[in-house]
């Protein structure tokens, strides 16, 4: 178990992150940061964490920047969770190509931004990687995002963070599924795709779920 007692834990992204914390399910949201704090209450109740959801839908990481003395640096959290990626990428297959983020700006602002965290208090870092659930590598915003998702890893060896690889975890589950299975859109999971993300952010942090 890598949590201790009495930390504070942040954890800030996109519309994963998000999952309706800022009006359907304030202030945890729907998704996997709600799964990742229950089962970790459930576990070890004595350890009396304090946890933050600072997902926003829609964000890339420019967003991120925007926001991170706010969201982050005031937050003072002694562990910081970061899984952006998904909109950088995604933005250059729809109606907002201009929005999209180049896999060197991803690469240089998420080390930045997390570089500022260590230089201001011990904390413990978290970097999740984008994902898109698809099997076919070939599918051309599939083979972006795999980009994506080895910047992410990365950015992580760079400044000393934990990767999580949340890619690779829905490619174990599509071996034997179908992408339908856990999000209408390849990317916005349903409850079972939420549960994918949470265990490996579980794992992670040491926490075992047995049944």
């Amino acid at each position: 178990m890598k949590l201790q007692a009495g930390q504070k834990i942040v954890m800030i992204g996109d519309s994963i992150t998000d999952a309706g914390r800022r009006d359907i399910e304030p202030p945890y949201g729907v998704g996997y940061v709600t799964l990742v704090r229950s089962f970790v209450t459930a576990l070890h109740p004595e350890l009396g964490l304090t946890w933050v959801n600072k997902g926003i839908g829609g964000d890339t990481v420019r967003h991120l920047a925007d926001r991170w003395v706010a969201d982050v640096l005031d937050e003072q959290p002694d562990v910081l969770t970061v899984m952006i990626g998904i909109n950088d990428v995604w933005r250059r297959f729809g109606d907002r190509p201009l929005e999209a983020v180049p896999a060197d700006e991803y690469q240089s602002t998420l080390v930045t931004l997390l570089r500022s965290v260590k230089d201001t208090r011990e904390t413990a870092l978290y970097v999740g990687s984008p994902y898109m659930i698809e099997p076919d590598r070939n599918d051309p915003m599939r083979a972006a995002i795999d980009i994506y998702v080895g910047l992410a890893r990365e950015v992580a060896e760079e400044v000393g963070a934990v990767f999580i690889d949340v890619q690779a975890a829905f490619d174990r589950v599509l071996e034997h599924s179908e992408s339908a299975d856990w999000a209408h859109d390849r990317i916005h999971p349903n409850q079972p795709g939420h549960a994918v993300i949470a265990l490996e952010f579980l794992r992670a942090f040491g926490v075992e779920v047995t049944g």
